[in-house]
């Protein structure tokens, strides 16, 4: 058997579950173009990598403020 294919799309609920956050934050951030989101008819994902890409943009915010880890 093939090994198991991680997802690559993400309900509203995982993804907030996967940020820690609510969904009515991971809604705003949307709203706000932070964070992107695909449809497929009438169901909204998000990707896999966007929520990587999103961590990732925070942390050089982060690092660029100078509170870095």
């Amino acid at each position: 058997m093939g090994e198991p294919v991680e997802k690559l799309l993400l309900t509203m609920s995982e993804a907030a579950r996967a940020l820690s956050i609510s969904r009515s934050k991971l809604y705003e951030l949307i709203g706000q173009g932070r964070l992107l989101t695909v449809r497929i008819d009438t169901s909204r994902r998000v990707p896999a990598d966007a929520i990587v890409g999103f961590v990732q943009q925070l942390e050089q915010e982060c690092s660029s403020q100078g509170s870095g880890p």
